[in-house]
Parts: C-alpha cells; sequence; structure tokens
C-alpha cells in the first residue's frame, strides 16, 4: 500500500494570497494537485492544511482525500507539515509519498512510476528528476518513517533524511521539466515550459 501526503499548509508569503486557492486551468491549484494524485495508482491521498484551513477544506470538499489539520503549521514550517501528514498515514503503507500543494503542474503519470519503480525495487528513497534535477514527488519506505518524524526546520527537514540515504536513492527520470516546479510567487507560473 502507497500512501500519497500533500503539503497545503503554507502561508503563501512570497505568493501575495493563499496559492493553494489560486486558480489554475479554471481550478483551485490544491484541487488540481489532489485531483492529480488521486488520479494515480496511489492507494491513500492525505492533504495537510493549516492557513486558511476552512477555505482550503471547501475547495476539496467531496474528493476522496482525507484532510488533517497541522496546527503547527505557522512556526513549524514545512517539517511539521510533513510529520502532521505522515502520522496519519495508513498502518499498512509499505511506503510514503511527500508531494508540495504547489507542484501544481505534477502529472498521475510520474506519479505512477515512482510506484511502479518502488514495487520492482523496494528502494528506501526514489524520486523524480529532470536532466539531474531533483523534483517530487519524493517516496519513502516505511523503514524510514521513525526518521522523517524527527525532522526539523534547524536541520533541513525532509532534506536531512534525502541526505542521509543519498546513495540509496532511486531516480525516475520525467519527461517534463514540471516535477520541479513548485509555484511560490505568481511569476513561476509563466516559467512552465
Amino acid at each position: 500500500m502507497i500512501s500519497l501526503v500533500v503539503l497545503a499548509a503554507g502561508m503563501s508569503t512570497r505568493f501575495g494570497e493563499n496559492k493553494m486557492l489560486y486558480p489554475i486551468d479554471g481550478e483551485p491549484m490544491v484541487r488540481r494537485v489532489v485531483n492529480t494524485a488521486l488520479s494515480s495508482s496511489v492507494d491513500e491521498v492525505i492533504v495537510v492544511v493549516g492557513f486558511e484551513a476552512e477555505k482550503v477544506k471547501e475547495v476539496l470538499r467531496g474528493l476522496g482525500c482525507r484532510v488533517v489539520e497541522n496546527p503547527y503549521y505557522a512556526i513549524g514550517g514545512q517539517s511539521s507539515s510533513v510529520k502532521c501528514g505522515v502520522k496519519h498515514v495508513s498502518a499498512k503503507a509499505d511506503a510514503v509519498m511527500i508531494l508540495p500543494g504547489d507542484v501544481a503542474f505534477i502529472d498521475a503519470t510520474i506519479i505512477n512510476e515512482i510506484v511502479d519503480e518502488y514495487k520492482r525495487k523496494r528502494a528506501k528513497i526514489i524520486v523524480a528528476a529532470h536532466k539531474g534535477k531533483l523534483g517530487h514527488p519524493i517516496l519513502f519506505d516505511r523503514s524510514l518513517i521513525p526518521e522523517i518524524l524527527a525532522i526539523d526546520e534547524a536541520s533541513y527537514g525532509l532534506k536531512a533524511v534525502v541526505n542521509k540515504h543519498r546513495a540509496d536513492i532511486v531516480y525516475v527520470e520525467a519527461e517534463t521539466p514540471d516535477v520541479c516546479l513548485d509555484i511560490d510567487r505568481k511569476e513561476d507560473l509563466s516559467r512552465r515550459s
């Protein structure tokens, strides 16, 4: 069983408004990303909300995902949202995939390729990449969950887990640079090739 956690709790300070609610092709960014995750081969999708939680929950209404609230989103950074989401994954999960909600143009194909690669190799970490650049999502084997639950922003969060296990990483090459494009500012929307 593969769980996927969508991180959608941040305050979008560089964007100027809550980017999770910003329309991409007529659909709020977070709903678009969650719909993509739900259309993939993962077994469960958990969405971590925080900033403007009620508004974000509202745009997710009716989707087949679980929404959990991170009470520490304002002080704990992304690490607190990762931990919040991972704590809620199914006890049956063999692996957990982390996908920031601002990787707005993610495609279900790459998610499925990571799942397939995990089923073949059972690697500790599998990550989408494009021309050598690491992107999203990142899949972590269940054995790394205790390490994930111990992360914090001061020690570089998930990057610390990735760096520690760099020798074990399997890269899945994506045809598109969209796996490396997270939307931090409105001008990032025009960077899409």
